[in-house]
């Protein structure tokens, strides 16, 4: 048995090995943070100081005119309305399908199961960019160009196979007893679902929902190359792109722009944070 005074005496050798650890923590969230650091400092900066050859870490003069600029811009209300939009239909038609999906894949045997589940790790993986000029042909045959509703196909297909991948990794961690019991009680195979399981997906749909909002709130490219005759279809990141005036680009307009758009998925992370880390680690427990 090792003496007391041996643990205590390692423990400052330990803090030590692992002060490199947290140093490049540290860094890193650094590094990180520093350019949303700096989007909203400029944003409260007067525009002499963001034109001051000298950089201030800390603003020295406070104002909210650039705020007042970018609300009463031009198009920003209908603009962040066709974001909101575009992203809540994308993340609820994603979690709809998905749910059967993964319900079906957990729960079920069926011929091309396993054939299923390789296509959807396949589409995650795919890079999405390089689909672009292929969708683009497809909505402009269509005519389907132009059109909100074919951004949010869009943003469903990008965010389903992912979706997917969570919620099946995550029903089949809930025992298939607590539904059988509950058939057993007069339920359903649907209704012991939704009353039994679908309480216990809470966090797993949180985590997938967190995912979707922000990959379709942020998203550019497509709604730059589908979006072209009809610009009051356009949302937030692609007006924020031309976000300019007669002189050129007003830059604390931009940032203080860039920061409201910011703010949704800013307050959406903090809403759903409790239950990402455990919907993500759930979700990976079982294949």
């Amino acid at each position: 048995m090792r003496p007391a005074g041996a643990a205590v005496r390692r423990s400052p050798v330990r803090r030590l090995r692992r002060l490199p650890l947290h140093a490049g923590a540290a860094l890193t969230v650094l590094v990180c943070l520093f350019p949303v650091y700096w989007m909203a400092t400029t944003a409260f900066k007067p525009s002499r100081d963001i034109q001051s050859s000298t950089p201030q870490l800390v603003p020295h003069t406070w104002t909210l005119e650039h705020f007042r600029t970018a609300v009463h811009a031009a198009g920003f209300a209908q603009f962040w309305r066709n974001s909101l939009l575009v992203t809540a239909g994308a993340v609820l038609l994603s979690l709809v399908v998905a749910l059967g999906a993964a319900f079906a894949v957990a729960r079920m045997r069926w011929r091309g199961r396993r054939q299923f589940v390789l296509a959807v790790f396949v589409a995650q993986m795919a890079p999405w960019e390089s689909l672009i000029i292929p969708v683009y042909i497809i909505a402009r045959d269509t005519g389907m160009l132009d059109r909100l509703l074919t951004l949010t196909l869009v943003y469903f297909t990008i965010t389903l196979p992912f979706t997917i991948i969570v919620l099946r990794g995550f029903i089949a961690t809930i025992p298939p007893e607590l539904e059988e019991a509950a058939q057993v009680d007069g339920c359903t195979r649907p209704g012991a679902f939704l009353r039994v399981a679908l309480p216990l997906l809470a966090p797993g749909l949180m985590a997938t929902s967190l995912f979707g909002f922000i990959t379709a709130w942020n998203e550019f490219a497509y709604a730059n190359f589908l979006i072209i005759k009809n610009q009051d279809h356009r949302t937030l990141p692609v007006w924020l792109s031309s976000f300019q005036n007669t002189f050129g680009t007003d830059w604390g307009a931009t940032m203080a722009a860039s920061t409201l758009f910011a703010l949704p998925a800013l307050v959406v992370f903090l809403l759903l944070q409790r239950h990402v880390t455990s919907g993500l680690a759930s979700g990976a427990v079982k294949g």
